[in-house]
């Protein structure tokens, strides 16, 4: 089978789906081609699938009206098609890589069976399949051992705890979520999880995976000291997928080399969200697929009025939900200060929470948020603009002398 469609977008993920979706406002079909088997979801919600809050049809994207399943095995740049396992061949004049990133797989010993499988009871954390599985798996009182203390990490650690299991986080470096947090916010982030009964490392290392009959039994670390485990789950961050480009001989740094109008060294392809690589930065996050989306959307429709893409100032937002109230975090920026910054602190350790901002030569540079969020948008409005703050405070007032800004 051929079928010849302008714009062909590989990859139903937010970033594609998002893409399709603005393409047909503007009047220009897509046809979308994803490799999984559920409807487009969005992935930022996988931890509240888990935690047992959502069910994955609330987390499900509205999937776009040319949707393919399927998976592409080929790019054929000189004939402009693209391959598909089935076989069926599908032509475009432009084509949009959005194959987004796989989980990376730590080196540790034991943690492949004989087949290259992971044993039964190992997880990594990053499809809807993972978020079922794992769901599977758990039962009250299992003993999981999560690998990994980022964003991710936390985020499922949270929700096993929430689901009733056994919680040992292990963090290789010496705080949790530490590319987003200060020592402070991630102290409280660190208590948080410790009052749902998470048994948190960090500064460890693990070492191996022990199975036994091919299901995991414990986890060792580097010091010899082994954790009883029922499930593993992999949080060690993710890695853009590239190998579609790169076996096409496409430019590949850490992802796919894009510039300011995210198109690739081949005219016609482009690539947008996490398997892009921009000015020399991999995102890996939401809010730049969703910009890189709408400013592709504008350039192949021809609107007029859309910008080049030139990046994106994205603030990481975390909001962990349970059976009490929300423990809701934001960072954005440079949240380490340099010699000669302004630092304006304010921390109530009753209440659980803790906001500071970094400002430099008068402009808000970065800033932490961990509990009552109600002056976020303020600051980060006043972030992005990245415009001269009022002489009078102006939003560090505000967050100064409101009481989480209600």
């Amino acid at each position: 089978m051929t079928s010849n469609t302008r714009v062909v977008v590989i990859g139903a993920g937010l970033a594609g789906v998002t893409l399709a979706r603005r393409l047909a406002e503007l009047g220009t079909p897509a046809l979308v081609v994803g490799d999984e088997e559920h409807r487009p979801y969005n992935r930022v919600l996988l931890a509240e699938v888990l935690a047992g809050r959502y069910g994955p049809e609330v987390v499900a994207l509205p999937a776009p009206a040319g949707l393919l399943r399927g998976r592409v095995t080929g790019i054929d740049r000189a004939g402009r098609v693209v391959r598909c396992a089935d076989g069926s061949v599908i032509a475009y004049d432009t084509l949009v890589l959005a194959t987004g990133s796989n989980p990376v797989l730590p080196p540790l010993r034991g943690l492949f069976t004989p087949d290259r499988e992971l044993p039964e009871g190992v997880h990594a954390f990053r499809t809807m399949d993972d978020c079922l599985a794992l769901s599977k798996a758990l039962r009250p009182g299992a003993r999981a051992v999560v690998i990994g203390g980022g964003l991710l990490g936390v985020s499922a650690a949270r929700a096993l705890a929430v689901r009733g299991a056994q919680v040992v986080l292990a963090q290789q470096s010496e705080r949790l979520m530490e590319r987003q947090l200060d020592p402070a916010a991630s102290a409280l982030v660190r208590r948080h999880l410790e009052d749902l009964g998470v048994e948190v490392h960090t500064e460890c290392r693990v070492r191996d995976v022990r199975s036994v009959g091919g299901a995991v039994r414990s986890v060792e670390m580097a010091d010899g000291y082994a954790l009883g485990a029922d499930v593993v789950v992999l949080a060690c961050g993710v890695r853009p997928r590239v190998g579609l480009a790169r076996e096409a001989g496409l430019e590949v740094g850490r992802g796919v080399l894009v510039d300011d109008e995210l198109r690739t060294d081949d005219p016609h392809i482009r690539a947008i969200g996490d398997c892009a690589e921009h000015a020399g930065r991999v995102y890996g996050l939401a809010a730049p697929a969703l910009e890189q989306a709408g400013a592709l959307a504008g350039l192949l429709a021809g609107d007029g009025t859309t910008a080049r893409y030139t990046g994106t100032r994205s603030l990481t937002r975390l909001t962990l939900t349970g059976p009490d109230s929300p423990f809701d975090l934001a960072a954005f920026g440079e949240t380490d200060p340099r010699p000669g910054d302004d630092v304006v602190q304010l921390a109530d350790a009753t209440r659980g929470t803790y906001r500071k901002v970094v400002v430099r030569d008068d402009r808000l540079v970065g800033g932490v948020l961990v509990g009552e969020l109600g002056t976020v948008g303020a600051l980060a409005r006043a972030w992005e603009g990245a415009e001269p703050l009022p002489s009078d405070g102006g939003p560090l007032l505000h967050l100064l002398t409101h009481d989480g800004g209600s």
